[in-house]
């Protein structure tokens, strides 16, 4: 396949190898086919086949609640005109989430999910000799994109005890980066990032680099705070959101990117998608029009999270205080594969919670944290059966 956009051109020109050119050539034609490409790509880690009829499924950080009643039931309704494309609808949900935001509709494009512009972010701004920069443990989506197609990712840990991101480092880990990646609240560890810090690596970061700021578990925090302003004001900045989180979309898909119009204008060369599912656009649109869906959920969300946090400390299980829907637990267990080397997918309490008669299925392990599972905050039943399962697990 031949590249022909301005965009697909300039790839080559930035340092990258034909193979890596043509591995993009074969994106381009086969697009979500391939290892990390569109929505969910990383949630695939966490798929298991054949749970059981009673599985308490807290693995993926989706939202148990589901859609809004105000969701269904704008879903439902449109279902009827799903023989036509609907264009019209996106627009119409660009202009409704762009007003509410105080951005120009120039400054806002609409994707199913937000995975999406995080790979097309990193095809779009990094190469050869501008890495992909991350936290470490974070979210690895944007690691296997920037691995497709052979740019080079600098993890660097965050800070503790706050597992914040660590600003400082990430602006002087490179002197060229291309894209500097800031999950927050983090995933996995569900801790916050401050405004003044996120400011200061705006401001302070290498010239020619973007920052990108995922806000997907942000509206799931106490004191949450957003940063479109920092889009409204011309910064080099791309913000993501999605609606799998609080809104409890994760099926139905929708999600946005935010930033001035020549960086959505250089996502779209990897990707262009002028329409949206109508049923994700309805269901979307419904929900930013409800006025009681995130405080409600936030509190919900809280109640259960305090409650967990409430049984590790009381029996005395280290674990990562966290503002999101997810929370790291440490087992004191790392898993061991049959060639008897470290395998992070195989960590014994996280397996033994698996089997009878438990059937609890919690998320991954992040290689540098090996011996903590993250744990998806559920409903109040589930996670009730998660205490005595990990109790258990944990006494044995």
């Amino acid at each position: 396949m031949t590249l022909t956009t301005p965009e697909q051109l300039e790839f080559l020109k930035r340092g990258f190898s034909r193979r890596s050119f043509g591995r993009l050539a074969t994106m381009m034609a086969a697009g979500s086919t391939l290892p990390f490409y569109n929505e969910p790509a990383m949630a695939q880690l966490s798929k298991i086949s054949n749970m059981p009829a009673d599985a308490v499924i807290i693995n993926a950080n989706e939202n148990p609640l589901g859609p809004s009643p105000e969701a269904l039931e704008a879903v439902h309704k449109i279902t009827a005109q799903g023989g036509r494309y609907l264009f019209d609808k996106t627009d119409e949900f660009t202009e409704l989430l762009a007003k509410q935001e105080g951005l120009p509709t120039d400054h806002v494009k609409i994707y199913p999910g937000s995975s999406a512009p995080l790979h097309q972010a990193v095809l779009a701004f990094t190469s050869p000799t501008k890495p992909y920069v991350t936290g470490d443990p974070g979210y690895e989506a944007g690691v296997r994109a920037a691995d497709f197609i052979g740019t080079k990712t600098l993890k660097v840990p965050l800070l503790k005890p706050s597992y914040a991101h660590d600003v400082k480092a990430m602006a002087a880990v490179s002197k060229t980066p291309g894209l500097i990646y800031v999950c927050n609240p983090n995933n996995p560890t569900g801790t916050m990032t401050s405004r003044a810090d996120l400011e200061w690596l705006v401001n302070n970061k290498p010239t020619g680099a973007i920052v990108m700021i995922d806000e997907a578990y942000t509206h799931i925090a106490p004191n949450a705070f957003f940063c479109s302003d920092l889009v409204a004001k011309g910064k080099d900045v791309v913000i993501l959101r999605t609606f799998s989180k609080i809104y409890g979309m994760a099926g139905l898909r929708a999600g946005a990117a935010f930033g001035r119009p020549e960086l959505i204008a250089k996502l779209n060369g990897y990707s262009r998608l002028d329409m949206m599912p109508i049923t994700g656009v309805a269901a979307a649109m419904a929900s930013l029009n409800s006025k009681t869906l995130i405080p409600e959920r936030k509190v919900k969300i809280g109640a259960v999270r305090e409650d967990v946090f409430n049984f590790f400390e009381k029996n005395k299980f280290k674990y990562i205080p966290s503002v999101s829907n997810c929370v790291m637990v440490d087992t004191g267990k790392v898993g061991v594969g049959k060639d008897g080397k470290p395998d992070f997918a195989a960590n014994p309490v996280m397996l033994a919670m698996r089997k009878d008669p438990y059937h609890v299925f919690v998320g991954r392990v992040w290689a540098s944290m090996p011996t903590y599972v993250r744990v998806t905050i559920g409903t109040q039943d589930e996670m009730d059966r998660f205490k005595t399962a990990f109790t258990k697990v944990m006494a044995a």
